[in-house]
């Protein structure tokens, strides 16, 4: 395996890639995993790897949420418990009613074992979901097979890198949903009651740190209202920013934009010619 050195630029990002390559060899993960880190790493690119203000307000109000719920469940892939399993344990431990569960698209006994032994590892005390007892209507795919003791009865659910079939389903079934999703465009986070637009470890820790610091509601009270709608766009916003900013940036200092191409009306508000 190759040596990653630690005064590369990008270090961090290449050991996470290392990390995934490991946890596919081993059977946690499988390869249209490794396809969705990349798409979710390159909307991270967009937001400038950082938590947005917007995205911290998103996370402190999963934190609140996750308190009031009476039946909180955190969903667990192959990619959440090679990424984030440490963060899932601390989560559980801050919110003593959150249950864990797996839950996968490419499900095998082995795989759902594999998964439920890594979130142990990392301190979950316990972890459904390695036997489905329950389904979940209107979905043809294996994420319809749940745990009777977690999805099936949860009230509110967290579902990280998430697809959106599922998210939909949650939601058909009454259930309030917590998405962790890079892509604000994507069809999770337009099914999320509350879209977490963050990358996967810094939201998990944005809302355990909530958890710990905030306000601790009565558990079973109404949950706070949230503007998804809001949040989406704020995220979008705050890509659109970052883009501007690098589009700008390269063209260096004092260097003009270039001219329009030909045929393309210049900014007068008049229509080209035809």
């Amino acid at each position: 395996m190759t040596r990653l050195d630690r005064r590369h630029p990008r270090y961090a990002s290449l050991r996470v890639r290392a990390g995934l390559a490991r946890a596919m060899r081993a059977g946690l993960v499988v390869p249209e995993g490794l396809i969705a880190q990349g798409r979710g790493e390159a909307f991270d690119y967009f937001l400038g790897e950082r938590t947005t203000p917007s995205a911290r307000r998103a996370e402190q109000m999963a934190a609140r949420w996750l308190l009031a719920a009476r039946r909180p469940v955190l969903s667990v892939n192959g990619n959440v418990a090679a990424l984030a399993a440490a963060e899932v344990a601390a989560l559980a431990r801050a919110i003593p009613g959150l249950a864990v569960e797996v839950n996968l698209f490419h499900r095998t006994p082995a795989r759902a074992r594999a998964i439920a032994r890594r979130l142990t590892a990392a301190g979950v005390r316990r972890v459904l979901g390695v036997r489905p007892t329950a389904t979940l209507p209107g979905l043809p795919s294996d994420r319809a097979r749940v745990d009777a003791r977690g999805i099936a009865r949860a009230d509110v659910c967290v579902v990280p890198l998430e697809d959106g079939d599922r998210a939909e389903a949650l939601r058909r079934e009454g259930k309030r949903v917590i998405s962790i999703d890079l892509n604000p465009l994507s069809r999770t986070s337009v099914a999320a009651d509350l879209p977490v637009v963050d990358e996967l470890v810094r939201a998990l820790r944005g809302i355990c740190a909530a958890a710990v610091s905030g306000p601790r509601p009565p558990a079973g009270g109404a949950l706070p209202p949230f503007d998804a709608a809001a949040a989406r766009a704020a995220a979008i916003r705050a890509m659109g920013a970052r883009l501007r900013a690098a589009a700008g940036a390269s063209q260096g200092p004092g260097r003009a934009s270039p001219p329009p191409p030909r045929g393309t009306a210049r900014r007068s508000g008049r229509r080209p010619r035809r």
